[in-house]
C-alpha cells in the first residue's frame, strides 16, 4: 500500500518536527473503481448499499495486516469493477491514509458480497 500525502506529512511532522499526531481510533476500508493517488481522488463506490467498513490491524515487524475479515453489505445494485482499496480515518469524507491496487479486480453485481479475508490486506514499510 502507498501512504497518502496526508499521512506522509503527519508522520514526518510527528517524528522529525515534534508535532503531535493522534492516530484515528477507528479506520475504514473503502472500495474504488478508479485508482486514487497519494493526493486522494479516485472513484469510490457509491450507492447500492455500499458503505465503508471498519478495519483493524495487527503489526509484526515491518508489516501490518488486517486482523479480522472485512465484509461489505450485500450489493443492492451493481458497483462496477472494484480495482483498488483505500484506508480512511472516517466512515465518510475524512482523510485517505493509504491505498493500493487489488491483485485482481472484482466485478460486483447486485447480490454480491465483497470480502477481504483476515490477513489479506498488508501495509509494509521497508
Amino acid at each position: 500500500m502507498s501512504f497518502s500525502d496526508y499521512l506522509e506529512t503527519k508522520v514526518l511532522d510527528h517524528v522529525f518536527a515534534g508535532t503531535a499526531y493522534t492516530a484515528p481510533s477507528t479506520l475504514y476500508v473503502a472500495l474504488f473503481t478508479a485508482a486514487p493517488s497519494d493526493s486522494g481522488g479516485g472513484t469510490e463506490v457509491s450507492g447500492g448499499g455500499y458503505a465503508r467498513q471498519t478495519i483493524a490491524f495487527t503489526t509484526s515487524g515491518d508489516t501490518t495486516s488486517n486482523n479480522a475479515a472485512v465484509e461489505f453489505p450485500t450489493a443492492t445494485a451493481n458497483y462496477g469493477t472494484v480495482t483498488h482499496v483505500g484506508i480512511y480515518d472516517a466512515s465518510s469524507a475524512g482523510n485517505l491514509m493509504a491505498w493500493a491496487a487489488l491483485t485482481s479486480s472484482k466485478t460486483i453485481e447486485t447480490g454480491d458480497v465483497f470480502r477481504i479475508p483476515s490477513g489479506d490486506l498488508d501495509i509494509t514499510l521497508n
